[in-house]
């Protein structure tokens, strides 16, 4: 009997339970709700932006490259004011000059400097690598080429050859900054 009364005891209890359970009642522990507050993230910028360049002689004096004609000994420099626009916490970039074309002049006869930046003040950059200055998001560069076609070209080496230089341009690459675990980029 006693076994009885316990089986009927022990059901009445599990039949109570589901009552509560599937019939709307809860047991549940505590719990509470807050939110994060963690703000918003907000991408940078990187850009690059050329104004209409200049070319010039030896002598500095302007040219038209379209009617102009080089000889052994010319020096024709190329200048463009660069705004780049870099925003970031951590944030640089290189300057690089591309798609700068294969000539039909000799290499012997004829080189080109590596891009030469120069700031608002005049002062030659250490590199090509730019950072934010004075937390302003834009800046202005001066960047510079120099075509020299060497004197010590001789007999009629080079006649009638020619440099296309309609395709180059300008690409800002970021550079990987200290704290950036993981950034690939191209120098």
């Amino acid at each position: 009997m006693k076994n009885s009364t316990l089986i009927k005891g022990t059901a009445a209890i599990a039949v109570g339970a589901a009552l509560l359970l599937g019939g709307g009642g809860t047991l549940a522990a505590w719990n509470a709700t807050d939110d994060a507050q963690a703000g918003t993230i907000v991408a940078g910028d990187l850009n690059v932006a050329a104004s209409t360049g200049e070319w010039t002689d030896r002598d500095l004096n302007p040219i038209d490259i379209r009617t102009y004609k080089v000889v052994p000994g010319d020096k024709l420099t190329y200048t463009q004011d660069l705004t780049v626009t870099l925003v970031g916490d951590k944030l640089a970039a290189n300057v690089v000059l591309t798609n700068v074309p294969t000539s039909t002049f000799s290499t012997d006869n004829v080189t080109v400097s590596p891009l030469k930046l120069t700031n608002s003040a005049g002062d030659v950059a250490p590199s090509t690598v730019l950072e934010p200055v004075d937390g302003s998001p834009t800046q202005t560069v001066t960047a510079s080429t120099v075509f020299e076609f060497k004197g010590s070209t001789s007999g009629r080496n080079d006649v009638a050859k020619s440099y296309e230089l309609g395709n180059v341009s300008y690409t800002l690459s970021q550079v990987t900054q200290g704290g950036l675990d993981g950034v690939t980029t191209a120098p």
